[in-house]
Order: C-alpha cells, then structure tokens, then sequence
C-alpha cells in the first residue's frame, strides 16, 4: 500500500524562517549577556579597582554604576569600612611569667591606596601583614612589664601595643584605629600566687583598720577624760569663799522659811545651829525690822520651855 502526499509548489517554505527565529533568540541573548556584563557596582563602604587581563588599574572607583568591558575586565572591590582582627599571642612577662594574651584591633584601609595595598600584598593582608605584626608587638611590650603590672597597667600595655602597630601597619596603608586587650592569661601557679597575695593584703589591711580604730576609741577617751578634767578644774575655779558664804545664807534662808519658831523639845544629839548674825546682816537693808520680833519669839519661847 503507498501513500500519495500532495505537493503544493505555492505553499510556503517554514525552515527559513525558523531559523531566522533561532537567530534572532540567539542574538537577544547575546545582548542581554553582554549587557549584564557591561556594568557593575561597588557597594557602600568599599572602593572598586579595574583588573583588566589581570593587570590592575590604579584609579579606584567611588560606590555605585560603573561601566566595564565584558568578559575582559572585573571589579574588584576593597573593604574601606572599620574592620576587626582577633589574634592570639604567647609571650613571657619581664618576671618570666608565661602571658596569653588575645588582642582585637580595629583597622581600615586607607581609600587612596587600596591599589598599593592589593597590588602590593593582596586581599588576604590580614593574615599576611596583621596577624604577624600584632604577635610579634605584643611579645615586645610584655616583656616589658612583670606579669602582675600588665594587670594593673592594662591601658599603658594597650597604649605601646596601639603606637608601635600603628607605626608598623603605616607601611601598608592600613590605619590602626583602637587595640583592645581582651584577656590576659596566666599560668594555674601564678593565678594561685596572686589569690594568696590579695587574701594577705585584705588581712593586713583589716588588721590595720581594727587598730586605727582602737587608736580613734583611745584618743576619744582621752579627749573626753581631758575634757571632763578641764571641767572639774574650772569648777574648782569658780568656788570661792564668797561663794561658799553665799550658798549657806541660801541653805540658812530656806531653813528660816520652814521654821516654825520652836526648837526641838527633845534632842538627841547637837542642836542644829543657824548663824542669825550672817543671815541678819545679809538681810540687813531689807528686814532690819524683823529681827527683834525674831529674837523676843526666840528668847520667850526658851523661858516658856525652862518654866516647869
């Protein structure tokens, strides 16, 4: 059995124009390709550099669009931004102590020669140029100081650390904007020893406040012993016979008032005496009247009593 298929000589051809199709496809995509490839952009923060063939260019590019050749030439892009570094480093102190120390360093890279920094060193310059220079620094200063001054002078230790690394990292373009010493650490022996050491001085210190108190408590006994001495001294002052005088006319003058004018009826011992003289002559100006009146009662009151 055949099969007759009709031949239309006037029907139009379809394999040019799928191919034209093809082509123009291909084409659109090589525009796109190449347009993607065309421009690029660096990122706040960083600063770009051409590397054509491999070889940098030296002028750096600013944040933002920038045009480039496709497939021939890239943008490589340097963090300018505040960076931080952490290194370890084991050193001994001036007393021979063993000290690890872990340093942080903050650091950027200076805008104006990020093309001599990574033609010169590379992306990886904090493990080349950093890292090194930090450990061999801080071996160099601690062994400066005994072991117990790098505790107590922290920030003169970080301070050294700060001024020689800036000077070494200056080279490199690289700017050195804090240190930071984030621990010390010492030998098991060595954090026993200081321990015993604080325990002493806590003791003594306390001893010698117990006995600034003791001598404060003394000198305020004294101070009051002194006090009440002076006290009594200028009591003693201030009795004079005149005084004296006065206070027994005020002790005869209120026995005068309490009287009833009659001696005792029975006695068993001396009669108590009152000096009438002192009392009369004391009250000479303002009762000179009054005295006969007492001395008749006085004497007709004895006669009273001597009748039987």
């Amino acid at each position: 059995m055949s099969t007759v298929t009709d031949f239309n000589p006037n029907a139009p051809r379809r394999g040019p124009q799928v191919g034209r199709i093809i082509s123009w496809s291909v084409g659109a995509l090589l525009v796109l390709i190449i347009g993607f490839n065309s421009y690029t952009t660096v990122e706040y923060g960083h600063v770009g550099l051409y590397k054509t063939f491999g070889k940098l260019n030296d002028s750096a590019l600013e944040p933002g669009i920038h045009l480039k050749i496709p497939f021939f030439q890239s943008v490589i892009e340097v963090n300018t931004q505040v960076t931080k570094a952490e290194t370890d480093s084991t050193a001994s102190s001036k007393d021979l102590q063993p000290v690890s120390t872990h340093v942080a360093v903050n650091y950027s890279v200076n805008k104006a020669s990020a093309f001599n920094l990574m033609n010169n060193v590379g992306a990886n310059y904090d493990g080349i140029i950093i890292n090194p220079a930090v450990q061999e620094i801080v071996k160099e200063v601690t062994a400066r100081y005994p072991a117990e001054d790098l505790i107590a002078k922290r920030d003169i230790v970080a301070g050294e650390i700060s001024d020689l690394l800036t000077k070494r990292l200056a080279k490199y373009d690289l700017l050195v904007k804090e240190i930071n010493i984030v621990n010390f650490k010492f030998s098991d022996a060595f954090n026993q020893s200081i321990e015993a050491k604080q325990v002493a001085q806590q003791q003594a210190l306390k001893a010698e406040n117990d006995l600034k108190r003791v001598q404060i408590e003394a000198k305020q006994l004294v101070a009051q012993a002194e006090a009440e001495a002076q006290s009594l001294k200028l009591k003693k002052q201030e009795v004079t016979p005149e005084l004296v005088q006065l206070k027994q006319i005020e002790v005869q003058e209120k026995a005068l008032d309490k009287w009833d004018g009659r001696l005792p009826s029975v006695t068993g011992g001396a009669t108590p005496f009152i000096d009438f003289s002192s009392v009369l002559n004391s009250n000479a100006s303002s009762g000179s009247s009054q005295t006969p009146a007492v001395q008749q009662s006085t004497e007709a009151d004895t006669t009273a009593q001597a009748q039987p």
